[in-house]
């Protein structure tokens, strides 16, 4: 079926050749970003602070390059119709006689709740003070007493072997408020950290200092796609990577080989080295976050308003 809609709808319009523009700048981006784990997926090999964006986050990179502009926004041109033809969730519209593509309402309609959990969910968070104390020991809890076969990342040394590592946890407070890092913690490290994060409290203990509440904003963004658009959910990735990398070189390994030198925590210099990198990137991840939500509360006024009248 095909949408009759007219320029009065005051509908976001892009042309062939502004988003066909668009689409290749963003193929270019993702390809670079990209490079090195298909490379290292090709030849078997993994990469310890990396391959974390593409495992552990679900979004394949066939998926991450494929260029979305957000609902609302209309794609003219038979070109586009041809490359979006296949993609699910896209239908065609005519606006003054010349054929387009755009997202459909259904799409709207369907994830209307995943839009609704994530407003809410980045606004619970984005209301809290930020909490700075952790120190990024959640890597240190997720090998506390586990010994040898216990080591996540079993490829890379333990800079200060396991006995060293265990005696930092042991000397400071546990203090991780996300429950998707606090699940990986060794039964032992649970019994020291200050809270028990649970999925069900989530909303309630979500805050902005933490790391990983920053990375997973690609993760709300993709799940969203194709509501929301494709230059958002990359400027997404590259703050989860910057904090991964932060996340990294403040952990128990060793990542020199890998060209990242650490971030010692164990001492008073790297924590508030630590904290300082930290407080960069939630002011960073705030502006994110804040225009997520934008996308969000404007996918729910649409929601409020009635679809166009449909024609032949």
């Amino acid at each position: 079926m095909t949408r009759s809609l007219t320029p009065t709808d005051r509908l976001p319009i892009l042309t062939e050749a502004e988003w066909s523009a668009r689409r290749d700048e963003h193929h270019t981006i993702v390809d670079d970003l990209l490079a090195g784990h298909l490379a290292r997926r090709a030849a078997g090999r993994t990469h310890p602070v990396h391959d974390f964006l593409f495992t552990y986050y679900s979004l394949r990179p066939s998926q991450l390059r494929r260029w979305h502009p957000g609902y609302g926004t209309v794609l003219l041109g038979a070109s586009a119709v041809r490359a979006y033809r296949d993609h699910p969730g896209y239908e065609r519209v005519v606006i003054d006689g010349e054929p387009g593509v755009r997202v459909g309402r259904e799409v709207l309609e369907r994830r209307a709740d995943t839009v609704d959990f994530v407003a809410e969910l980045l606004t619970a968070t984005a209301s809290r003070p930020p909490q700075l104390g952790c120190f990024g020991l959640h890597e240190w809890a997720m090998v506390y007493r586990a010994g040898a076969d216990g080591v996540r990342h079993s490829s890379v040394p333990l800079r200060l072997g396991h006995t060293g590592t265990d005696a930092v946890v042991e000397s400071m407070q546990l203090r991780c408020t996300h429950y998707d890092a606090f699940r990986f913690f060794t039964l032992d490290a649970v019994a020291r950290n200050a809270t028990a994060p649970t999925r069900e409290e989530q909303m309630r203990s979500e805050q902005p200092g933490c790391l990983h509440a920053g990375m997973d904003l690609y993760k709300w963004c993709y799940k969203l796609l194709p509501l929301t658009d494709s230059e958002l959910t990359v400027r997404c990735l590259r703050h989860a990577a910057a904090a991964r990398e932060l996340d990294m070189r403040a952990s128990p390994y060793d990542l020199e080989d890998y060209g990242y030198s650490p971030i010692r925590i164990e001492t008073a210099a790297g924590r508030a080295q630590y904290v300082r990198e930290q407080s960069a990137l939630t002011r960073r991840a705030a502006a994110l976050r804040e225009e997520l939500v934008n996308r969000c509360t404007a996918l729910q006024a649409h929601r409020t308003t009635a679809p166009e009248n449909t024609g032949g």
